[in-house]
């Protein structure tokens, strides 16, 4: 029997029960894939992170991450949420760990200040995949409940990924987006058919200078009907907006605030960079705060 350290972190923020919660086991060393997925199934995050110790010099470590149905390759909240666990359990100065992902080896900056954590992710490599053709993109607008008078015409519908990936559907307005209430059997069987379990559908429409966007992800494919603050679609949206040019920006980095998980009670903040040469992104980071909601122990 070996005591497994287990914190349930919620990331994005600093209030507890906003954010998205993510389960955190920060010293996972022993534990098997089967033990991995129950207790993601029983702590009932949309995913939960497990640290384990370097195999070699060349990493702080590896990072595997379950949703309470099946593995994924990268999370964007739960390695906030885990590196936020780790400085927290371990009393860290600020600093950069460089962990291995089922995406590559990702250095992950922590920042302390006043006694506190921030984290900055930085995520895979940004790859934009072609725009879908007529007819997917609508059955993709209708499993949504929306149609083409609801987009932005800057935006097309098609697959950003940092390692994760996701669709992005950008609309005209927020009061549609609150209102969106999608068929998620029809978005499964898309899933399937266009091997992406991610929809993230945002909007410009914002009363907040401080504040580009609004957004609303679902993958009920991998058991998430929607997720409160999505790492892994903020970021890539990142990139999107710039390799398409919707976005103004200056020199080589655009830097923008994303919020999140309104409609289900889990608001939350996202801070995306894009760093830009030749007028493409070639690297995304995405930093954000976290707080403690509990912290428990398993013995198996």
């Amino acid at each position: 029997m070996k005591t497994f350290k287990i914190y349930q972190i919620d990331a994005f923020t600093k209030e507890r029960f906003s954010g998205n919660p993510a389960g955190v086991v920060v010293n996972a060393d022993g534990l098997n894939e089967a033990q991995m997925q129950q207790i993601a199934r029983e702590l009932n995050n949309s995913e939960t992170a497990f640290l384990f110790s370097p195999e070699d010099n060349d990493s702080d470590g590896s990072i595997r991450y379950f949703t309470p149905t099946a593995e994924v390759p990268i999370c964007g909240h739960a390695t906030i949420a885990a590196m936020y666990a780790k400085a927290i359990e371990y009393n860290l100065n600020s600093c950069i760990l460089k962990f291995k992902t089922k995406v590559g080896t990702l250095p992950f900056e922590i920042i302390k200040e006043n006694g506190d954590y921030q984290v900055i992710m930085t995520q895979g490599k940004f790859e934009l995949s072609p725009a879908f053709d007529t007819i997917t993109t609508e059955q993709i607008l209708a499993a949504l409940g929306l149609d083409y008078a609801d987009t932005d015409e800057r935006c097309p519908v098609q697959i950003a990924s940092t390692g994760h990936s996701k669709v992005m559907i950008g609309i005209k307005n927020k009061e549609k987006l609150n209102d969106l209430n999608p068929d998620y059997s029809s978005l499964i069987a898309l899933s399937k058919q266009i091997n992406c379990n991610g929809y993230f559908v945002f909007t410009f429409d914002s009363d907040n200078d401080d504040l580009l966007t609004h957004g609303r992800m679902f993958a009920p494919a991998i058991g998430i009907n929607e997720d409160p603050v999505t790492g892994n679609a903020n970021g890539p949206l990142g990139g999107y907006l710039i390799q398409h040019k919707i976005v103004d920006f200056k020199g080589n980095l655009f830097e923008f605030n994303g919020k999140q998980g309104e409609k289900i009670n889990r608001p939350g903040v996202i801070n995306v960079s894009v760093k830009i040469e030749n007028d493409l992104p070639v690297l995304i980071k995405i930093k954000g705060n976290a707080t403690v909601v509990f912290k428990t122990e398993i013995e198996i």
